[in-house]
């Protein structure tokens, strides 16, 4: 066993110190899907990729549920994690955009059809509600590979599938989210 599957189970087991052993070995991985995910969003974004990692890290450590079975199964919860800070953060900001104190506008000084990237992350997000519901696996590899960055062969170890089991759902889960989206559009 590697030596973060043998953190893990020790986390898993409630050790006191593993958690603080365990960060810095998955750290610059974690920093690594961060950045990766961070580079698909608009230029400008106030959360970097470190800040993002120390929220997921939060959010992992701070679960009730620490049993992560193998290096890949931890990997797939941080891609979790980091997929429900930026949803949440998409949220924060869209509530704060349609009316959070803010002065009205009138409609007609509005392009509707220009979205902004955080509505591209809650389309992407009721999209991929839509197909969680359709396709669970599917829906999966979408989060694995979108929000956490993993690659093929990562996300393959991660759902114990081939690598071109992989490469099909992949392919499929991108056409029915695009179809998805561009209805709501």
């Amino acid at each position: 066993m590697s030596e973060i599957t043998l953190m893990l189970q020790a986390v898993g087991r409630g050790e006191k110190q593993a958690s603080e052993d365990l960060l810095p070995l998955v750290y610059e991985e974690l920093r690594r899907l961060a950045a990766a995910r961070m580079a698909q969003e608009a230029a400008g974004q106030t959360l970097q990729p470190t800040a993002l990692v120390h929220e997921a890290w939060l959010q992992l450590v701070g679960d009730k549920e620490r049993n992560w079975q193998n290096r890949a199964h931890f990997f797939g919860a941080a891609a979790d994690a980091m997929r429900r800070i930026l949803i949440d953060k998409a949220r924060r900001k869209s509530r704060l955009k349609h009316g959070g104190g803010q002065s009205r506008l009138n409609i007609e000084d509005l392009d509707l059809a220009e979205t902004t990237p955080d509505d591209n992350v809650l389309l992407i997000d009721e999209a991929l509600g839509e197909l969680e519901q359709e396709d669970p696996e599917q829906a999966r590899i979408v989060v694995l590979k979108f929000f956490g960055g993993l690659t093929n062969q990562e996300v393959a170890e991660n759902m114990g599938i081939s690598e071109r089991s992989v490469d099909r759902q992949w392919a499929c889960a991108k056409a029915r989210l695009f179809r998805w989206i561009r209805k709501q559009i």
